[in-house]
C-alpha cells in the first residue's frame, strides 16, 4: 500500500520536469453571482464570496458534493458517513441549521431536521458552480441564512453530449453515471442517472445512493422557461450517527426530491421578472436496530410547496430588487406528529452607486411571517469602496433569524428530548474585509467577522448518561478572521507553468462568549472549529495528465486536531478520461463530530467516456 502511494507521487513529480500547459483558465472576476434579484460580478460584490467552478470540482479528489466544500475557508463540513452519505455544513462556527442551502436559488432546507439539507437531489456531475456567501450579506437569500448560504448552480449544456462513467475502489466501492444533453434552437434537455455503493469502511457503514436528474429550457420571444426535477434515494448504515457512538446498529433510508418551474425574462428593458413555483419532498425512515425494526422505528414525510416572484428595476439611482416568496410546509411523522407551517417573505433592496462607480451601497430589508412565530423584520446593508482598480474595501451589517426545526421542537426518544417552548434564534452580524481582484491570476479576500447571537438553539446535557435536550442559550457571541488566496501561476506565466492553481485558506474563531450556557456538553452550537487551514495545488504535467493535492488542518474546540492529505491523478485523452484518488493518504484517525470516526486511507478509481 505504501509503495503504491510513493509511486503515485514520484510519477507525477518526474513528469513535471518537462510539463507544459495550454488549458483555459476562467478568472473569478469574470463570474456573475447568481442572486435571485440583483446580480453583480464577483469583483463588484461587496460581500465575502467563494466561487467553486466546475473545473475545480473535477480536479478535486472527491466523488460527492460535501467533500468539495471542506477545502474552503470558513466551511465546517461535519460528516457522519463517507462520500457524502450525510453531512452537516457549518459556516464560521455556525450549526448546520444556520446555513441556507439552495439549488439554482431554490431554498431546499428541511423543516424536519437540518441533517437532511445536504441530501441534494443532484449528482456532483450535474454541478456547474457552487457559490458560497458568508456573513450578513447572505440575508438576500431569505430566512435561515443565519451564518451564510450555499447555492448550487446546475449545468446547462450548450451542445449535444452523452457521457458514461464507472468508479470502483476500496471497501467494495463501485458506481456508475450516465448523462446526456440535447440542445435545440428552442428547446434543450439534460438528464442524468447515477449510483454509488459501498460495503462500508467499518461495521454498519455500508451505503447506497441513487440520483436522478432532469433539466430543460424552453426559449420564448422575451425569455425562457426552465424545468428542473431531481431525486436522491439513500440507504445507509448509521453506525453512531445520532446520540451516542455506542449505538452501532442504526439504519436510515432517506428519499429527497425537488421539482421547479421558473421563467427568466431576457433583461433587455429596465425591468426583469423571474417567477417560480417549486415543490420539495423528503421522506426519512429511521430504524434504531437494523435487524429489529419493531424495537424503534420512525417515519417522517415532509412537503414544501412554494411560489416566488423576484424582479429588478434599473433606475437612475442604481438597481432596485423586490421579491416575494410564500411556501406551505407540512410534515407527517410517527414521532413528531402532524405539523404545518406557512412562511411568507418579502425582500426589498436598492443598490446605489456613487463616485464614478467607486462606492456602492446596498441597503435592504427582509420581512418574514411564520404562522407559528409571527412577523419579524430584518434590515441590513452592504457597502463597498474601490480603493484601487484591484483592491476593494467592503463591509456588511445585518440582522439574521432562524426558526426551530420540527425536530428541535417535538422530537422524543430515549436519547433525545425536544422542546416545544423554543423560540427563534436571532443575531446581529458584522463583517469588514478587503477583496483583491483585477490582478491577472490572483484573487484574495481578508475579513474580520462577528456574530452576536441571542436565544441560540442547542442540544445539551450534563452527563453522558442524560438524554440530549433542546434549549435556548441566552447569548452566544463569536468573532474571528478569515483569508483566502487563489493564485493561477499558469496565467501569470503566460501559459508556460505546469502549476495551474494554488489555493490557501485560513479561518480563526475566538472562543465564544456564552451566557446561560451551563450544560457540560454541547452537541452543536459550541463545537466550532477554532483554527482551520487548507491548501490545494493543481498541476498540469502534460496536455493529458493532471494532479491535485489538498492538505487540510482542523482544530475543533472540543476534539483533537488533525491533518489530512488527499490527492487525485487524472488523465484525459480525446474523449476518454481516468482518475485515481487517494484520500487520507497518511491514514489519520479523526472525527468531524464527537460520534463518528471517519475513514482512513481510501483508494478510488474512475473511468469516463464522452460520446
Amino acid at each position: 500500500m505504501k509503495n503504491t502511494i510513493l509511486i503515485f507521487f514520484i510519477v507525477g513529480l518526474l513528469l513535471s520536469v518537462q510539463a507544459q500547459s495550454d488549458s483555459t483558465t476562467i478568472q473569478l472576476n469574470e463570474v456573475v453571482i447568481h442572486s435571485n434579484r440583483i446580480q453583480t460580478g464577483f469583483d463588484q460584490e461587496s460581500a465575502s464570496v467563494i466561487i467553486i467552478q466546475a473545473k475545480d470540482i473535477a480536479s478535486a479528489p472527491v466523488i460527492s458534493v460535501p467533500d468539495v466544500l471542506r477545502y474552503y475557508a470558513g466551511m465546517d463540513i461535519r460528516q457522519r458517513g463517507a462520500n457524502g452519505v450525510q453531512a452537516d455544513p457549518g459556516i464560521r462556527g455556525s450549526t448546520f441549521d444556520q446555513v441556507l442551502i439552495l439549488v439554482n436559488g431554490i431554498k431546499v432546507s428541511d423543516p424536519q431536521s437540518g441533517h437532511h439539507t445536504m441530501n441534494l437531489p443532484v449528482d456532483i456531475n450535474n454541478i456547474e458552480r457552487i457559490e458560497i456567501i458568508k456573513g450578513p450579506a447572505a440575508r438576500i437569500y431569505g430566512q435561515n441564512a443565519f451564518a451564510g448560504a450555499i447555492n448550487f448552480i446546475t449545468k446547462s449544456p450548450e451542445k449535444n453530449a452523452l457521457s458514461v462513467q464507472v468508479t470502483g475502489g476500496d471497501f467494495e466501492l463501485w458506481g456508475g453515471k450516465m448523462g446526456g444533453a440535447f440542445v435545440g434552437n428552442k428547446v434543450s434537455h439534460y438528464a442524468s442517472i447515477s449510483t454509488d455503493q459501498s460495503g462500508g469502511y467499518q461495521y454498519n457503514t455500508d451505503y447506497s445512493i441513487n440520483n436522478y436528474f432532469y433539466q430543460s429550457k424552453i426559449k420564448t420571444r422575451n425569455g425562457a422557461f426552465s424545468i428542473l426535477g431531481g431525486l436522491t434515494d439513500r440507504k445507509f448504515g448509521a453506525n453512531g450517527f445520532y446520540a451516542s457512538e455506542n449505538f452501532k446498529d442504526q439504519y436510515e433510508e432517506v428519499q429527497t426530491s425537488l421539482v421547479s418551474v421558473s421563467y427568466n425574462s431576457d433583461n433587455k428593458g429596465k425591468w426583469s421578472v423571474q417567477p417560480r413555483i417549486y415543490w420539495r419532498r423528503n421522506k426519512d425512515d429511521y430504524i434504531f436496530i437494523r435487524a429489529n425494526p419493531a424495537f424503534y422505528h420512525n417515519i417522517h414525510t415532509g412537503h414544501t410547496y412554494g411560489a416566488e416572484v423576484n424582479t429588478t428595476y434599473n433606475n437612475k439611482f442604481g438597481i432596485t430588487g423586490v421579491g416575494v416568496d410564500v411556501n406551505q410546509v407540512s410534515l407527517e411523522s410517527s414521532n413528531l406528529g402532524n405539523r404545518e407551517r406557512t412562511v411568507a417573505t418579502l425582500f426589498l433592496e436598492q443598490r446605489f452607486v456613487f463616485l464614478q462607480n467607486k462606492l456602492d451601497v446596498t441597503p435592504g430589508v427582509q420581512m418574514n411571517y411564520y404562522s407559528d412565530f409571527g412577523l419579524n423584520a430584518f434590515p441590513g446593508v452592504n457597502v463597498g469602496y474601490a480603493m484601487h482598480r484591484s483592491l476593494k474595501l467592503f463591509g456588511n451589517w445585518g440582522y439574521t433569524y432562524r426558526v426551530p426545526s420540527f425536530t428541535d421542537l417535538y422530537y422524543s426518544d430515549p436519547a433525545n428530548l425536544g422542546n416545544p417552548n423554543l423560540i427563534p434564534e436571532k443575531a446581529v452580524s458584522y463583517e469588514l474585509g478587503l477583496k483583491l481582484t483585477g490582478i491577472q491570476g490572483l484573487t484574495g479576500q481578508l475579513s474580520y467577522f462577528a456574530r452576536n447571537g441571542q436565544d441560540i438553539i442547542d442540544w445539551t446535557r450534563n452527563v453522558p448518561s442524560d438524554p440530549w435536550q433542546a434549549g435556548n442559550i441566552s447569548k452566544v457571541n463569536m468573532d474571528g478572521v478569515e483569508f483566502n488566496v487563489s493564485l493561477l501561476p499558469n496565467l501569470v506565466a503566460g501559459g508556460n507553468s505546469p502549476f495551474q492553481k494554488l489555493d490557501l485558506n485560513y479561518t480563526f474563531i475566538a472562543n465564544p462568549d456564552v451566557t446561560s450556557g451551563d450544560a457540560q456538553f454541547s452537541r452543536y452550537a459550541l463545537e466550532n472549529l477554532k483554527h482551520q487551514f487548507s491548501a490545494g495545488l493543481s498541476i498540469q504535467y502534460t496536455k493529458w495528465l493532471q494532479q491535485s493535492v489538498y492538505f487540510r488542518y482542523a482544530d475543533r474546540v472540543s476534539m483533537e486536531d488533525y491533518s489530512v492529505v488527499d490527492s487525485r491523478l487524472s488523465a484525459t485523452m480525446n474523449k476518454a478520461g481516468v482518475f485515481v484518488d487517494v484520500t487520507n493518504i497518511f491514514d489519520v484517525k479523526y472525527k468531524e463530530t464527537n460520534l463518528v470516526t471517519l475513514p482512513g486511507r481510501w483508494f478510488k478509481m474512475g473511468l469516463s467516456y464522452q460520446f
